[in-house]
């Protein structure tokens, strides 16, 4: 996979890229990251890559002709070219499959108020955003997107199946993993965990699961993939006021 990232820091990429997976990933040729400044294509004596916006409002916002030069010079065109933006498309799993599948990823970190209107409607394909905050630049929001998506792609990780079944366990949060000693500080590991019964001890998983998932991220059991037992708990949960 090619992924090209427009920035105005390219450095913010350097150590994140050289460490883990990523890394690793690279020097199997399995990925390939390139970062591009907008102000080397800036035709002023001041490397301008802002200004500001028609109609007043305060703040400044990034000029369309340094992106349309760059664009055209490094031949992005044919890339799916997506812009990382507080109101995009929000990223998660689903998504993050489907953008492994492209060859080759343009990333478009945002700054200042945000980009010329013009450059969303004619260079970028996908709008995406890694949550409901608002970050310094759209720079950490990439490399989310870049860590998420490439370790989908084959060969990446040692085991390809297991990634994509890293899906929120079917939208459900992680269950407590605990590993030996089985006493530690006063506190002990369940004995189901202990038993070594694979069948009981894959229930309590999910069961913990469906429950931590109850207590923090109700939204997600919209999605999620419940038996008729696992529903009658969430009502049973329901009826007792579970916290």
């Amino acid at each position: 996979m090619q992924i090209d990232v427009v920035t105005l820091f390219p450095d913010f990429f350097q150590t994140p890229l050289q460490a883990s997976i990523l890394a690793r990933a690279t020097r199997s040729g399995l990925l390939s990251v390139n970062a591009h400044n907008p102000r080397d294509f800036a035709t002023d004596k001041h490397q301008s890559v802002d200004d500001e916006p028609y109609g007043g409002g305060g703040g400044m916002v990034l000029k369309p002709e340094p992106l349309f030069a760059l664009w055209k010079a490094r031949k992005l065109e044919k890339a799916h070219c997506i812009y990382l933006t507080a109101d995009g498309e929000k990223l998660d799993h689903r998504l993050s499959v489907e953008l492994s599948l492209q060859e080759h990823l343009v990333l478009l970190c945002g700054h200042y108020k945000g980009v010329d209107e013009r450059v969303r409607t004619r260079l970028i394909d996908r709008e995406v955003s890694i949550g409901d905050y608002v970050l310094t630049g759209g720079e950490p929001a990439a490399l989310v997107l870049i860590d998420a998506v490439v370790r989908l792609v084959p060969g990446v990780l040692g085991n390809f199946s297991s990634a994509l079944e890293d899906s929120f366990q079917d939208a459900l949060l992680d269950c407590p993993w605990y590993t030996r000693p089985a006493e530690f500080n006063g506190e002990s590991v369940p004995q189901v965990l202990q038993s070594g019964d694979h069948q009981r001890v894959q229930q309590w998983r999910r069961k913990q699961a469906l429950r931590k998932t109850y207590e923090r991220r109700p939204d997600l059991l919209d999605k999620a993939d419940l038996d008729d037992n696992e529903k009658k708990q969430l009502s049973q949960w329901e009826r007792e006021g579970l916290e």
